[in-house]
């Protein structure tokens, strides 16, 4: 699917790409739900259809990942009830022996994240993400989510890559069409982020389901036998 010797630069998400999506999406659609009912005294069908609406209205934006807006506008204690259900924070079966292989492979690699720099914390605490992949950026930092082209702009500033020699990784297909349109020449989808969901579809970009479809191992073993 590469060529890995045109490829100097890997920008990695997180949560669906890295690690599995099932934690966060229990999160958000289920157990605060569940919290949101009992606080408010509503049913839970009732507390669902609101919260749908409070996220709806801020989809696309960084108050959708972050934290402190939630706990203000839901009024509700977010990263305490986050820390509730930490055993479903796992790693994708495959992501340890990609990234080992990138470093083995001498790329330059990144963790480009939405998430709020507080379950970014919480994720590496739970995880060996922050040993396997030492450079890490949230959004937040730069305050603009991947969606909009001022964070590619900012990262690129603070993060040198050059767009034509970077790939780009993520379960989001609006967020690979950003990455895009900022100029970064390869873009591969996560078709199966959540192991609880069913698979997704992307049209506009190549996707996979495990990153050995990247062949990347293949690449490893002939750079080490050149030398």
């Amino acid at each position: 699917m590469l060529d890995w010797s045109t490829i100097d630069t890997v920008l990695l998400d997180m949560d669906g790409t890295l690690l599995d999506l099932r934690y966060d999406n229990h999160f958000w659609n289920e157990q605060l739900h569940l919290h949101y009912a009992q606080v408010h005294q509503t049913s839970p069908d009732l507390a669902a259809e609101r919260l749908q609406a409070e996220f709806a209205a801020v989809a696309g934006t960084l108050d959708w990942y972050c934290l402190e807006y939630w706990q203000q506008r839901l009024r509700l204690p977010i990263r305490d009830l986050k820390r509730e259900t930490t055993h479903l924070i796992q790693l994708r079966e495959d992501t340890q022996a990609f990234l080992e292989g990138l470093q083995a492979a001498g790329k330059q690699v990144a963790l480009i994240t939405n998430a709020h720099p507080d379950a970014l914390a919480l994720k590496n605490e739970y995880t060996p993400l922050a040993q396997l992949c030492p450079t890490q950026f949230s959004t937040h930092e730069f305050g603009f989510c991947k969606e909009f082209q001022e964070l590619w702009q900012a990262l690129h500033t603070r993060f040198p890559f050059n767009p034509e020699r970077t790939l780009f990784i993520d379960d989001g297909e609006h967020i690979l069409d950003s990455a895009r349109k900022f100029g970064i020449r390869y873009t591969v989808g996560i078709a199966n982020p959540d192991s609880g969901l069913p698979d997704k579809q992307f049209h506009r970009h190549p996707a996979i389901y495990h990153f050995d479809e990247l062949n990347l191992a293949g690449f490893s073993a002939d750079v080490h036998g050149k030398n």
